[in-house]
């Protein structure tokens, strides 16, 4: 069982842009991590199977809606709290991550965003204390990069409506008791919809066979003449905009999470540097293992102030889906480079999980691609930069 070291690495005071309140909620979340998951990941990555027993311990430190307000259950706390407790859930595992953030931005989201009044005393508070998990139904086999394209559709059918169609890629289907589900109306608009497990015709199955993220569930969504009540509509937005917009909340929260796998892997290669010898000295103290250590610190702090700046941006209602997409992009590539350098640093024993280098490899694979692939992030910047759509 691995001991979890892990101190944090500041180099540029970032800590003193933060509040009280924004350290003890990241302290918080650290100390949970550190007690209560960095002793089982490990098994739990190689078992390919979701920790579930951890759900009422990621309620308990504010990870299931954070920024929701109290009157619906939710902690009240703002947008760089919210990133603080990715960072740490994501500095131990993508896949806890995955979980939390799925919770809080695609689903807890768009109800307290587009959803009745009535819908969001039924399932927040519910969601916000772990009673109850959910899942987001966007992506299907044929529709990922361009989710426009969804063929899943219902049609009315008195105070219901008849769901049909498959969704796939899905973290936390397997065990969800609700998924906010994306179709397309008989008039062709996207609308979100709250489909509950035990509707006929509803299903879960679990996908297999994932290198990546294994200790987060994935399934897919199958809807099989489904009858879902009409005031299950989320009713306040319709059109791609609003899961898309949900999607900005989820990118934002990988974003700060990204950072969190990064600084595990800085961290382990620091120390194992100082630990490791060779030539009757530390490794650390060869030039060519520095560079690899300095480059690593300083894309981790470039990548903290351009998060931290957004967070302010988001809290105050200016970020924009650009904006936004930079920060993941630029995170999510910058972690990987770094996990693949701490390899190089940990040598052989770099692949074992004596170390948590490979599974952070392993999982940020699939960050880089899941929520907006690399190349259609950079493709967003690229068309907010020049006004023109390389997309078509």
């Amino acid at each position: 069982m691995r001991t979890d070291q892990y101190q944090g690495h500041d180099y540029y005071l970032m800590d003193e842009l933060l509040t009280e309140e924004h350290k003890l909620v990241r302290d918080a979340a650290r100390a949970w991590v550190k007690k209560e998951v960095s002793p089982i990941i490990e098994d739990a990555f190689e078992q390919g199977k979701f920790p579930r027993h951890l759900v009422n311990g990621l309620a308990e430190i504010g990870a299931f809606g954070p920024y929701i307000p109290v009157e619906y259950g939710g902690a009240g706390l703002d947008q760089i709290s919210y990133g603080l407790i990715m960072q740490e859930l994501e500095r131990c595992d993508s896949g806890l991550r995955s979980t939390a953030s799925v919770q809080s931005s695609l689903v807890m989201y768009p109800i307290w965003r587009y959803g009745s009044e009535e819908q969001k005393q039924k399932y927040l508070p519910k969601l916000a204390s772990g009673e109850m998990i959910g899942c987001f139904g966007l992506t299907e086999p044929d529709f990922g990069s361009n989710p426009g394209g969804m063929v899943t559709n219902f049609k009315e059918d008195g105070d219901h409506i008849i769901l049909n169609g498959a969704k796939m890629w899905i973290s936390n289907a397997p065990f969800a008791d609700i998924a906010v589900v994306w179709a397309k109306s008989e008039e062709g608009r996207i609308h979100g919809l709250v489909v509950e497990r035990g509707m006929e015709g509803f299903t879960t199955p679990t996908m297999h066979g994932k290198w990546s993220l294994r200790a987060s569930d994935t399934g897919e969504l199958v809807f099989d003449n489904v009858r879902v009540p009409k005031a299950n509509i989320l009713p306040e937005r319709s059109g791609l905009g609003a899961p898309l917009s949900c999607l900005d909340s989820a990118r934002y929260g990988i974003a700060w999470g990204a950072i969190g796998a990064a600084l595990d892997c800085y961290d382990s290669a620091l120390r194992y540097s100082m630990e490791r010898t060779q030539f009757d000295r530390p490794i650390g103290g060869f030039q060519l293992q520095q560079k690899k250590l300095a480059e690593m610190i300083t894309e981790i702090t470039k990548a903290q102030l351009l998060t931290f700046r957004v967070g302010q941006l988001r809290e105050e209602g200016r970020a924009t889906s650009a904006q936004i997409s930079m920060a993941k992009r630029n995170n999510v590539n910058m972690a990987l480079e770094i996990a693949r350098e701490a390899r190089q640093i940990h040598g052989a024993m770099g692949i074992t999980n004596e170390y948590p280098i490979m599974r952070h490899m392993m999982n940020l694979e699939s960050v880089i691609t899941y929520e907006g692939t690399h190349d259609i992030h950079l493709l967003i910047t690229g068309m907010d930069i020049t006004g023109e759509n390389a997309f078509k």
